[in-house]
């Protein structure tokens, strides 16, 4: 018998998926279903899923997420929650909704908060795959275009809000002096700290990006002063941190208002002079790296709430950066559609919206920015590739809950508008509904509201006061 000396072939790395459904037997059946496919990490909660983004090495590339998970299963509030908190960890994560709550205003506001498809169940599984594989080709697009697209986010544009952003990048790049970038999700805060240091004298530098969301504390801690052997459990060999790593160049810390208070003396201390210590390490070390941050919190807010120390935030927003929201950007939503149809038309054909459907694309405010207009432009080019889009086909694909309603447009516009009139004719419409349904017991109307006895009298006095 003759051996067969040749090579065994080479099996496709498994990408890894984050499944997140609280239903046991739907979890292992889809993991079984893919397991062949994919390494699928299994979620019960939007708890248990947040800790496997933090601790997890494997970055899971495409996640599945179901709306209804506790405390709360039959409310989609912690679905909608946890798309935000995966893509504030992960913002290349693919993210599919699998959900029996597919109604079309979910539907809409799960795409417009940034997942990338959303499939009803139940799910035929070949569906299902073949829908997770056209998520793994599009991350392979995106990441072959990457460098061209990011520069092209940040400096298109004519509007005067842009204008001020790429004169700002200009002014600050080579100041040692760290920056604060503020703005909404998916405005490209991160590409704006890139081109910040792409045109400082650092550009040759490392530029290293550490999101503040994707550790626990002790983790961070570790990984961005580094420790020493034995440090703690499982440490057993010393490891440099992301201040060593940065050296001279760049360091980005995305989401600082997700620091942990417990470590902010200790990032003060390495602004305030440069040094730091290793985990497990009584030698001082020292920084050359220039700071940057990013938040797309209040950090103002944080600071009233104790979240976050004045001295930290005065040390890292020495300089600040604003970037716009998308509905604040006039006609770049329309330069940005042209501009990813045609970055992805190697891939299919692209569309083309007639005159009513781009009439709507201009007006529409584009709640998730940036990133939300790109899976737009990515959907719509997967479903009609080199057709006409029409109103229709686009409104599908928009957040109906994000936009202002025209008939309130219409009353403000009229001038006689009065905010406090109409807001004490809903509070009487909802303690008149309160009061029916109780029979006019005050303490039961009270709990149906939310409120306290004394508040609903008081609101009762208080309206009926005005009535007369």
């Amino acid at each position: 018998m003759i051996a067969d000396n040749r090579p065994a072939p080479v099996r496709a790395k498994r990408r890894t998926l984050l499944l997140a459904d609280d239903d046991p037997l739907i979890g292992e059946s889809l993991a079984f279903v893919l397991q062949d496919d994919f390494e699928v990490l299994l979620a019960s909660s939007r708890r248990e899923a947040n800790a496997i983004m933090k601790q997890d090495r494997r970055s899971p590339e495409l996640a599945l997420v179901d709306l209804g998970l506790p405390p709360e299963p039959h409310d989609p509030g912690e679905g909608f929650a946890l798309i935000g908190d995966l893509l504030s960890v992960n913002p290349a994560i693919k993210i599919l909704v699998l959900s029996g709550q597919s109604d079309r205003r979910n539907v809409q506001h799960a795409l417009s908060l940034g997942a990338a498809d959303f499939i009803a169940k139940p799910c035929d599984p070949m569906l299902l795959k073949a829908r997770l594989d056209h998520q793994l080709m599009i991350l392979e697009a995106e990441s072959l275009a990457a460098e061209k697209s990011d520069e092209v986010v940040v400096f298109a544009g004519t509007s005067s809000a842009m204008d001020e952003v790429r004169a700002q990048i200009s002014r600050f790049a080579d100041t040692p002096f760290p920056i604060l970038i503020q703005g909404e999700s998916g405005t490209g805060k991160e590409l704006v700290a890139q081109m910040l240091h792409s045109k400082s004298e650092r550009r040759r530098k490392p530029f290293v990006v550490v999101n503040c969301a994707a550790f626990t504390a002790d983790l961070l801690e570790a990984q961005l002063f580094g420790h020493a052997k034995g440090a703690f459990t499982g440490a057993g060999s010393a490891r440099a941190g992301f201040f060593e790593e940065a050296g001279e160049g760049t360091l980005f810390l995305d989401e600082i208002g997700e620091f942990p208070i417990e470590l902010q003396p200790k990032l003060l201390r390495v602004l305030e002079n440069g040094e730091y210590y290793r985990v497990g390490e009584t030698r001082p070390r020292f920084s050359s790296a220039r700071f940057v941050t990013a938040s797309n919190r209040d950090l103002m807010s944080e600071l009233r709430d104790g979240k976050f120390r004045h001295d930290l935030y005065h040390r890292l927003s020495v300089l600040s950066i604003e970037v716009p929201p998308l509905r604040e950007r006039g006609e770049d939503a329309l330069l940005l559609l042209n501009h990813f149809r045609e970055l992805y038309a190697s891939k299919v054909p692209p569309f083309v919206l007639d005159q009513e459907a781009e009439k709507r694309w201009c007006s529409y405010t584009f709640p998730g920015n940036v990133r939300e207009l790109r899976n737009i432009v990515i959907r719509l080019g997967a479903k009609y590739p080199g057709k006409r889009v029409g109103l229709t086909e686009l409104e599908a694909e928009l957040d109906s809950r994000s936009d202002v309603d025209e008939g309130t447009i219409s009353q403000l516009s009229q001038g006689n508008f009065r905010l406090n009139e109409v807001l004490d004719d809903w509070e009487q419409r909802y303690i008149k509904a309160a009061l029916k349904l109780s029979n006019g017991n005050l303490s039961e109307a009270a709990r149906l509201l939310g409120v306290n006895r004394t508040t609903l009298y008081s609101k009762i006095q208080r309206l009926s006061g005005e009535a007369e």
